[in-house]
Order: C-alpha cells, then structure tokens, then sequence
C-alpha cells in the first residue's frame, strides 16, 4: 500500500489543498521501500485544530492568555459576585457549598504530637486544643473552605488579639479576596514584581501583600488606604489550577451557568402551571365560523360562582386546559443538570441532591469514593497550606509562656492532624474487616484509630482506664464470637433484601 498519490499526480493534489490547510499541516518524512520511490511526505492533523463553519462559534472565545491575565481582576471579582449571588439563592448550591465545608473541615482538626515525650505531648495538644476554642477555629476553616469554593480564595492574617481567652494571644483574622488588590494611583495590576496586590521577590516567591483597608464594596471604599504586609503573616488559601496562577477563581465556575440553566427552566415549569390553572373553564364549538353557534366576544371573561347551576349560549361547550406540567422528563432534567454541576466539585449526585433515592448500597458505596478521595486531598491541602503555618505561628508564640516552656528544647515539633472519620454504612461489616486486618497484621491501631478521626494514644489510654475500672467493680467484658458461615450468608440475604426493597420502592415512584 502506498503511503502518497503517484509521483506525475503529487504536485497537483497538493496545489489543491487550500493555502491555510497546507501551511498548518505537520509534515513527517516516510521512505516507502516497497515501491523503490524516495521520501514521501504524510501530512497529519488533529481534528480539535480545524476550524470549520460549525465549530467557529463553539471556540471563538478560546485564547492563548497566560494564568493571571486570564484571571483579571474584573474576571474575577464577576465571577465572585456572581458565584456568591447564585449560592446565596439557589438551594442546591448552598447546600453544597456548606456540604463540602462541613465534609472538609468537620468539628475541626485535631492536633498529635510525635514526639518522644509523651507528657510534653499531651501538654502541647491539650494547649492547642484549648486555644483553637478561644479563636473558634473551626468555623474560620469552614468559612475558608466555602470561601475557596465560592470566591476561588480567602486570605488568613496571623495577628495578636489580647481578647483572647488563652495564654497565647495569637488570632487568625480572615480577609476576603477583594481587599487584596493593586491600589489606584500606586502600582500597576500587573507589574515585573506583582499581580494584583501580591508582592514576589527576585526568586517568584510572595513577599508581601497589599491589603485594603476598607472593602471595595464598603461605604469608605473610595478612601485608598492599604496596609503592606509580610508574606510571612498572611496565609492564602487557593487552589493553583495552571502553572504561573497567582490568584484563584471560584471552583463553582464551570456550574454557574448551569445553575442558572436549573432555575430558569424550574420558573419556566412553574409559570407553565401557573398560566394554565389561571384558566377555570374554556368555552368552545364545534361549529364553524358565521355558523349557528350564538355570537359572543372573543377572549370575554365570564366570572363563575362556586357550586352554581347556569346555562351556556347555543353551540357553545364548556372545558377546562389540562395541566401538562410539569411534564415526565423534568424530573430527569434537574437530576442530570444536578449530576453536571456536582461533578466539578467531584460530588457524586446522592450528596449534591442530598437524595439517595435512586442508590443501592453498591452503587452509593462506589460513588462515594472518589468524593472521599478528594475530601483527603482537600485536607491535606488544608493541612500543607493552612494549618502547619498557624501551628508554626502558635509554637513561635506558645514557647513564650512558662505553661509550654518545653517548646524551647526541642528543635522540631513533628506533628500530624486528624479530621472527624466518616461512618460506615454497615457498622458490622467495618468492625469484621478491621478486625481481621488487625489480626493479620495488614493495618495497625493507629491508623484503625485514624480512619475515625482519633488519637491513639488517648483512646488507648481511656481503654486502660476502663479495664482497670470494671476490674475493681467486678465487671466482665463479653467477647463477640467471630461470624460464622450462616451469619455471614443470612448478612447477605439482608443485603440483597435491602437492594430489592429499594428498587421496589423507586419502580413504585
């Protein structure tokens, strides 16, 4: 098989390509042996490249933008205003929004110490724990978390706060993404050594930022006052989509169309519903036009009394519109409008519906995984990003006080944080399973212990004071007997009685 039109035809078929084609086409060099012929020229092409009549409008606002122009201040203060507007009135995506803070953050982290004094551990956790209350530090990683979801980011100032129930006097202020901006009359948006607000050094690192006093969105705002402050004082929490990003767009951009698209089609149904039921009754005939129908007024309103008796003109029939909506497929629609908004969120449709209806446990237990994953990424993000800095902050400030004075001697305080664990839909199952991976060796207690969101050390600790008390008192602890076959074998006739019951159910609706 050859590889090229003849060699008397090859000029000619290729003047008749079109002059844009022939210049965009990738040319690769072939040497066809088979035909005794010298090099031959394969011309390639990506089909997504071409640009057609039909595809001209679809990519028409595709561009060549780097990150942060890409992201301009304006493009991003819209998309804010319009992420916060949406989530302030749709339902959907403020469940969502409060959904993932709360799957994120939980009832807040909680603080492990590795090092090889346990006392000085348990002082050191105990210490954080109490000062983390005295700042309400899980509502401000809530808020941040919804924050990055609906504004693309928020800002953390570490500051001093002599308020503060708690030796440590160190509080985390937050400051949304509009007070960090270039202030008028001062320096360029984008400028050698800034974007909008963010300072770097010669390396590309943030030196320091630019922060407003008074919201663009206040009543002072037209008072151009900013504090400069080190980078090492302020914590920005985004998530850097392309290399070179600097500032974050909300991560419910893709949806806000489709939140949209959701409720102008809800309103649609709805007033569809609405006019129809405006009309009681409907007079028509059978007759045709100048016929032997009685004459009345087109569109004339004919006001009707409850429970009477009246006569119509001649010819003329009483009817009523029949209500078609809302119509069978828009339950369908909001379900898979729902599943396209959820998915950049990596949300599975049961929680962004927060409606199971449609699952069995399979289906929902295989969903939920890739939300789980990204909820652990998200935490480790939370912890690299947000976390260890206040932690680094609150060591600098706690070894100051005579209460942690240890914090002095040691040159390392090697650390880890737990979030709340997430339940288990068959707690027996889970039990059995942990069970046989202890015994196995396959796991350890703690990180049994952590797939909950505990410390090991403090339940194995409140495990050996409980022993110790139900020995005094005389108390036994009961061993459960390991499942059998017919356990497991009824477990699973359960199960499947569970699914087909479900399914019954949802046939039924």
């Amino acid at each position: 098989m050859k590889l090229a039109w003849p060699r008397k035809n090859r000029r000619k078929a290729h003047r008749t390509l079109p002059a844009s084609l022939a210049a965009a086409e990738p040319a690769v060099l072939l040497q066809d042996k088979s035909s005794g012929q010298g090099a031959v020229v394969v011309r390639a092409k990506y089909d997504a490249a071409q640009t057609s009549v039909e595809n001209v409008r679809h990519w028409a606002m595709a561009d060549g933008l780097s990150a942060d122009s890409a992201n301009s201040p304006d493009v991003r203060k819209k998309l804010r205003e319009r992420a916060r507007y949406e989530v302030a009135n749709n339902s959907y995506a403020k469940g969502i929004v409060l959904t993932i803070a709360n799957d994120t953050v939980g009832t807040g982290p909680r603080l492990q110490m590795l090092t090889e004094n346990s006392e000085a551990n348990h002082a050191i956790e105990q210490a954080f724990a109490d000062w983390a209350q005295a700042v309400n530090l899980a509502e401000k990683l809530r808020a941040m978390r919804m924050a990055k979801t609906t504004d693309g980011e928020v800002f953390s100032v570490l500051t001093a706060n002599h308020q503060i129930d708690s030796p440590i006097k160190l509080d985390v202020r937050l400051v949304e993404a509009d007070r960090i901006a270039s202030p008028m009359l001062t320096k360029n948006i984008f400028s050698e050594n800034g974007i909008d607000g963010v300072n770097f050094d010669g390396w590309g690192n943030p030196a320091s930022y630019n922060i407003l006093r008074y919201h663009p969105g206040d009543l002072g705002a037209w008072r151009n006052e900013y504090d400069m402050l080190n980078a090492a004082d302020v914590i920005h929490y985004f998530r850097s989509d392309r290399p070179g990003q600097h500032r974050g767009v909300p991560e419910i951009t893709p949806a806000l169309p489709l939140f949209a698209q959701l409720r102008r089609y809800t309103l649609a149904v709805l007033g569809a519903a609405e006019t129809a039921a405006d009309f009681a009754a409907v007079l028509y005939t059978d007759s045709p036009a100048n016929g032997e129908a009685a004459s009345i007024e087109p569109l004339d309103i004919v006001a009707l009394e409850k429970r009477m008796a009246t006569t119509l003109p001649d010819g003329w029939k009483l009817g009523q519109l029949k209500a078609e909506q809302p119509c069978t497929s828009y339950a369908e629609f909001k379900r898979e409008i729902l599943n396209e908004i959820a998915r950049c969120l990596n949300l599975p449709y049961n929680i962004a519906a927060c409606n199971s209806s449609g699952y069995n446990y399979a289906s929902g237990r295989l969903d939920h995984q890739t939300y789980y994953k990204s909820i652990r990424v998200e935490q480790a993000h939370l912890c690299g990003i947000v976390l260890n800095r206040i932690f680094q902050a609150w060591c600098n400030e706690a070894m100051l006080t005579s209460e942690l004075a240890v914090l002095r001697t040691v040159s390392s305080v090697p650390h880890q944080w737990f979030f709340d664990g997430t339940e288990h839909v068959d707690p027996a199952k889970e039990a059995n399973a942990q069970s046989t991976r202890i015994k196995s060796l396959t796991t350890t207690r703690a990180a049994e212990f952590a797939r909950q969101g505990k410390d090991w050390e403090t339940e194995l600790r409140q495990i050996a004071k409980e022993k110790r008390l139900m020995d005094e008192l005389g108390l036994t602890q009961e061993q459960a007997p390991p499942a059998t076959q017919e356990d497991k074998d009824t477990e699973k006739i359960t199960e499947e009685e569970v699914n087909e019951i479900i399914e019954e159910a949802n046939s039924k609706k």
